[in-house]
């Protein structure tokens, strides 16, 4: 389902720190700009088969929600080759898409604009995604009176009614409490029997090594390591 071939992310960092437009331009022209390559990414290779749930793991800054974003074409690659097989449904930022003036309701029929849902669905699924999302009483209630956990859960929920064939789900699932959490495991699982394929990022390192068939450890950009999850995780603990 992905293919991800010397997949590398740069970044530009400025270290002559320019006042005007003026001074910018100049610097450009003679190429005085000093610029230094940070790399968010650095020659990563790995596949994903389907109906594989992949774990992705590492320090904060390892590289975990750019790779993700790459994946999911928010962000392109500097350098490399990725090849992405089916419908993505990147769970990645909590909120995109929502407008905290408007109610939980209203909210579900934007984000479902913007994700592809068309009205229509959502209006038959509403009462699958409040009961899922444990918030059916609020439906009514402006999303800014929201917490965050709460958010989190509506946005899941909705997302998963587009029945992606590969789901990308960044660190947002630590904002879930004790019970919404393996709702979202039992939906990893659901889809692994479909033949679809999850990777998401954690520091719920149990977790990890319960659910996932493998495991990436990123450290500073770098694939440390990519294998099963037991060895991965047992492999970062030691770090």
């Amino acid at each position: 389902m992905i293919e991800v071939k010397n997949l590398s992310k740069i970044y530009k960092i400025p270290h002559e720190r320019k006042n005007t437009f003026f001074e910018t331009l100049i610097g450009y022209i003679k190429h005085q700009m000093d610029w230094e390559a940070f790399y968010a990414l650095k020659d990563i290779t790995f596949k994903v088969n389907q109906g594989e749930i992949i774990g992705l793991i590492g320090k904060n800054g390892s590289g975990k929600t750019t790779l993700l974003k790459i994946l999911s074409k928010i962000t392109l690659p500097t350098k490399g080759s990725v090849i992405v097989k089916g419908d993505v449904a990147p769970f990645l930022s909590l909120g995109i898409g929502f407008h905290h003036e408007l109610t939980a309701k209203e909210n579900l029929f934007l984000y479902g604009a913007i994700i592809g849902i068309s009205r229509k669905k959502i209006e038959k699924q509403l009462k699958s995604i409040f009961d899922f999302a444990d918030v059916k009483r609020f439906q009514d209630m402006k999303l800014k009176n929201f917490s965050s956990g709460m958010q989190a859960r509506l946005a899941f929920s909705m997302m998963i009614q587009s029945n992606p064939d590969i789901l990308l789900v960044d660190e947002i699932l630590a904002v879930g409490d004790k019970d919404f959490r393996p709702k979202c495991i039992s939906v990893f699982q659901k889809y692994k029997k479909e033949g679809k394929t999850v990777i998401f990022a954690s520091h719920d390192l149990r977790m990890i090594k319960q659910y996932c068939d493998k495991v990436i450890l990123l450290d500073n950009g770098k694939m440390i390591a990519f294998d099963k999850a037991e060895i991965v995780v047992n492999k970062y603990e030691n770090l």
